[in-house]
């Protein structure tokens, strides 16, 4: 009995997964062929109970002889149980189509319906509202899920503006205030306008410049304005340029940095200033991070049909909750990226958006606070038909 009850469950669930995966249309074709079913059994049970009774009333009360008229009268009893059955069928048939098309057409308007109410609620902003699955099928689960998709990406949108939006605010607020309150010292006559005062207004309006100028590389490369020369580049000669950028930094810093790459391997098709500047972020990024008799490793690998540039350090790291977002705009962790190390914040944002301009991807990789961290730019290898 057990084993009947567990073969029967399986068997249903099998069927609802079928019926799930299938789409509309044949949902539609399996409706037609039920109403199709209904009829021909319809008839068949009609023609088996019915015609008969009447045939056998047509005969019976026939008191005629003649060969003829009764061979006449049988064709008219046969003739009047087939006509009564069709009738019967054509009517039951009729009811359940109704019934069937009632069915179908209140769970499509009902999924419908629901989905321009949520559409409706996004458009209000209540980008938090989601879309049961349907169950009608393929195309009304894949519609749900693309909606739900949207839904989602839009609030993460949205709480990323915000973010933005508080982040250039406060980005903003401390030099336009040193500023202010310096002006206002030299106004009041508090203080005298000097080399040390001269060189910190200076400082603060480098800081706003360089916000601006970040901001612009932002939005223009992730606008797809960015022009781009590209050229086949051996990546040990990108990593030892970015090497050399950074020496003098590293070493007041009493960091290590060294390279590991190979010259002459698969070259890159990027453009060497756009890369320089990718790679100058990474590096920099990791200098900030990185204490005194740290270790900074510049790293290249073939990896299948691409080529991997890395930065590694021995630096504070990064927790895994934060890996995701370390790329989005302003976006700082407590134990890798606090304003105290300095920056504008949008650095590899910046790297981001220049290294998916170039066709290649860049990624994170953490242990954890504390173990360093790892960058890792992904770039296609330069094709056969390029000059390599």
């Amino acid at each position: 009995m057990t084993t009947s009850r567990g073969r029967i469950a399986r068997i249903h669930e099998a069927t609802s997964h079928r019926l799930a995966q299938a789409g509309l249309g044949a949902r539609l074709l399996a409706a037609l062929a039920l109403v199709l079913a209904v009829v021909v059994l319809t008839a068949w049970l009609v023609a088996a109970a019915i015609g008969p009774y009447i045939f056998h009333q047509h005969l019976v009360g026939d008191g005629r002889r003649n060969a003829t008229e009764q061979a006449a009268h049988a064709e008219l009893a046969f003739r009047s149980a087939s006509g009564v059955a069709l009738l019967v069928a054509l009517g039951v048939a009729i009811v359940a189509a109704l019934v069937v098309s009632a069915v179908i057409a209140r769970r499509i308007g009902s999924s419908l319906a629901s989905l321009s109410s949520a559409s409706r609620r996004v458009a209000d902003g209540e980008v938090g509202t989601r879309v049961p699955s349907p169950r009608l099928g393929r195309e009304f689960d894949e519609v749900v899920e693309s909606f739900n998709v949207m839904a989602s990406r839009l609030g993460a949108s949205e709480r990323l503006r915000q973010r933005l939006l508080a982040d250039v605010a406060h980005e903003l607020r401390t030099p336009v205030a040193t500023i202010h309150a310096s002006l206002e010292a030299l106004e009041d006559g508090v203080t005298d306008l000097d080399a040390d005062t001269v060189a910190m207004l200076r400082a603060q309006s480098v800081r706003l410049t360089r916000l601006a100028e970040d901001l612009a590389a932002v939005m223009r490369a992730e606008s797809g304005e960015l022009v781009l020369s590209l050229e086949p580049c051996d990546p040990a000669q990108l990593l030892r340029a970015a090497q050399q950028v950074a020496r003098e930094a590293a070493a007041d810093r009493h960091v290590s940095l060294s390279l590991d790459a190979e010259p002459g391997g698969a070259r890159v098709r990027v453009d060497a200033d756009r890369m320089a500047q990718v790679l100058g972020n990474l590096v920099d990024n990791a200098l900030r991070h990185t204490p005194a008799q740290g270790r900074i490793v510049l790293a290249a690998r073939p990896a299948g049909a691409n080529v991997e540039l890395s930065v590694s350090d021995t630096g504070g790291g990064i927790s895994p909750e934060h890996l995701p977002h370390v790329f989005e705009r302003f976006y700082r962790a407590d134990t890798a990226r606090d304003r105290a190390h300095g920056g504008s914040g949008i650095g590899l944002a910046i790297t981001k958006a220049l290294v998916e301009a170039h066709g290649g991807a860049v990624r994170a990789e953490s242990d954890g606070a504390g173990t360093g961290a790892r960058f890792v730019v992904v770039l296609p290898i330069a094709g056969v038909g390029s000059d390599r």
